[in-house]
């Protein structure tokens, strides 16, 4: 009778833990599905940042005819293999250029056709902005969840390690130069 009690008690524990690791399996799974929701809403919008600053470079080039604008191979950043966040920020490097631009030139402030494309660009890098907000936060809850027990050996199984943020930072290195701009 010992041994059934036994045998009961090592079958309801065995029950209990895999109920624990079924738990915590899934979620990180259901972080991981929305850090690639992430991911596709952030290349999605960088593409379409991209495509809409190589119109704002034509409109430019063609509404200030005399003044050929250098915008430092903006065509051969796709054939870069680059991390959207660095894709990002040189993108954002090309539209302080193009404010730059907006400000040197009365031509190109005055049209409408460049306003509607710069605000699109604003309303691009709304959404940009937000699905940055959205990843590092479930990063964050990724992270915590491969460092803390029991999840950590459900982490450690699957072999899912510490990520870093959107930008690159990275909180367990030693590098303190993560936090300068």
């Amino acid at each position: 009778m010992e041994l059934l009690y036994a045998i009961l008690i090592i079958l309801v524990l065995f029950c209990l833990l895999a109920i624990v690791y079924i738990f915590y399996y899934n979620r990180i799974q259901d972080i991981k599905l929305k850090i690639d929701e992430a991911e596709v809403i952030l290349d999605e919008n960088l593409r379409k940042k991209y495509d809409t600053i190589v119109e704002i470079k034509s409109l430019i080039n063609k509404v200030a005819k005399n003044n050929k604008i250098n915008f430092k191979d903006i065509d051969n950043l796709k054939k870069e293999d680059i991390s959207n966040f660095d894709l990002d920020r040189k993108l954002d490097e090309y539209i302080g250029l193009i404010n730059q631009i907006f400000n040197d030139y009365k031509s190109v402030k005055d049209n409408n056709d460049l306003n509607e494309k710069m605000d699109e660009i604003t309303r691009i890098d709304e959404k940009i902005t937000s699905a940055k907000a959205y990843y590092n936060k479930y990063i964050s809850e990724s992270n915590e969840l491969v460092r803390k027990f029991p999840s950590n050996i459900v982490a450690k199984f699957h072999n899912i390690t510490i990520k870093n943020f959107f930008d690159n930072k990275n909180l367990n290195d030693e590098d303190i130069n993560d936090f300068k701009l």
